[in-house]
């Protein structure tokens, strides 16, 4: 392996537009496709009007972490933050985190696009076969990725294409059968355990935060980051708005587990059934796709930190991809695919996303104090920054006071094997 690795400098071959699709890719992947019955079941037709209100809560999330990704041009997003911050070791906690909630994902997403997939081939999620598909899906991300972000970034614009496309033609075939009055209707309905419900809500929104791992690969990252986060999000609140409308118009008493794919029944018959279930294989192989760009740059950018052995800041020698760091993030995503027990480190993804949000919003003040003048007068400063950076951080922590109690000792476990793994990788260092 040595010999087709060296250390060196990424390439900036990501522009606004390969940005977009990360962030896109991040924030859709299964959510969508199961929701709208759930929401539906508990606010009725005023459910569409849920994801703008949750939308205009997380937007001052989304500000502020405009406002980091305008100071750095580096990779490593929400770890570089931190490390600028707090220190290494605060860097390097908020790596792990970080890196375990996306591995979660990845994993389990695996299983879920091969739950999907097993609509037109019954037994593919057996035995041997799903480990086989598992190890096959995986090595060809893995591939596509070594092989340059160019072609990766290719790859991800065609799924978005494919992802995109069949929940366009949803919505306008649904939105004839949509009343005027159903779309301003604003009766505030009952809503139990509110917490829970925005809970599920802002789960949809996230998963931006991929996208700022790759500053190191992005063409005038200080830009295009805080303008591709700001109006993608916009853009994908508008697609969650208009698909919930037209669920609650069209298909109000189908509570399954796939809403969507009996909505394309409803409307298209079986074949609208079989667009939506491509469509949901095609979003999840996004997911997978934006996430196998992303999260490898953390080990990267950690290890040009010096919080892990430099072994994973290797790139190729042809491709100048952080190949070491995908190849480890594949046999680890791969091992917990295949054995399941990714499971308890699913239950902390979203938690640990929150700790990540936490400390980076933490983080801005003390950026700005550190931040030279020419830096922090080209930043994206958060607008109302007294006002918005307290609601971020409050909404933040209102929803991780809803995780589990064993959620929260599980990450007290892990900030403490950080810690010794920090120090471990100091000492060799």
């Amino acid at each position: 392996m040595n010999n087709i690795l060296k250390t060196g400098r990424l390439r900036r071959d990501i522009n606004i537009l390969g940005v977009s699709f990360l962030v896109l890719n991040g924030l859709i992947g299964a959510a969508i496709f199961a929701l709208p019955a759930t929401l539906h079941e508990k606010a009725g037709l005023f459910s569409p009007w849920l994801f703008i209100l949750i939308s205009l809560l997380f937007i001052t999330i989304i500000l502020c972490f405009s406002e980091l990704s305008s100071y750095f041009k580096e990779s490593g997003g929400p770890v570089l933050y931190s490390y600028t911050a707090f220190g290494s070791i605060v860097g390097f906690q908020t790596g792990l985190f970080l890196y375990i909630a996306r591995m979660a994902a990845m994993a389990a997403n695996i299983n879920v696009i091969i739950y999907y997939a097993a609509f037109f081939i019954p037994n593919l999620a057996d035995g041997w076969i799903r480990i086989a598909i598992i190890i096959a899906l995986l090595s060809s991300l893995a591939i596509s990725n070594i092989l340059g972000i160019k072609s990766a970034i290719r790859i991800l614009s065609f799924l978005s294409t494919l992802k995109l496309l069949p929940l366009l033609i949803l919505i306008l075939v649904g939105l004839p059968y949509v009343s005027p009055s159903e779309v301003i209707s604003l009766d505030f309905p009952k809503i139990d355990n509110m917490g829970a419900t925005a809970l599920i809500l802002i789960y949809a929104f996230m998963g931006f935060e991929g996208a700022l791992v790759t500053a190191g690969e992005t063409d005038n990252p200080r830009k295009n980051l805080p303008h591709a986060l700001i109006f993608t999000v916009m853009a994908i609140t508008l697609l969650y708005f208009f698909i919930q409308l037209v669920y609650s118009s069209v298909a109000p008493e189908v509570i399954t587990n796939k809403p969507l794919i009996e909505l394309g029944k409803i409307l298209l018959g079986s074949t609208g059934a079989i667009i939506i279930t491509l469509a949901a294989i095609f979003s999840i192989a996004g997911n997978l796709m934006g996430n196998m760009i992303t999260t490898p740059r953390m080990t990267y950018a950690m290890a040009e930190e010096r919080t892990l052995p430099q072994w994973f800041g290797k790139l190729h020698s042809k491709y100048d991809t952080p190949a070491n760091s995908i190849i480890f993030y594949t046999i680890i995503c791969a091992a917990l695919a295949i054995s399941g027990s990714f499971i308890w480190l699913a239950i902390l993804s979203s938690l640990a996303r929150l700790v990540m949000y936490i400390i980076c919003i933490a983080a801005i003040p003390v950026l700005r104090r550190k931040m030279d003048p020419e830096t922090l007068a080209q930043a994206q400063l958060v607008p109302m920054g007294y006002v918005i950076l307290p609601i971020a951080l409050i909404l933040c922590l209102w929803i991780a006071s809803y995780s589990p109690s064993d959620a929260w000792y599980s990450l007290i476990a892990l900030i403490s094997l950080g810690t010794v793994l920090y120090w471990f990788a100091r000492q060799r260092e």
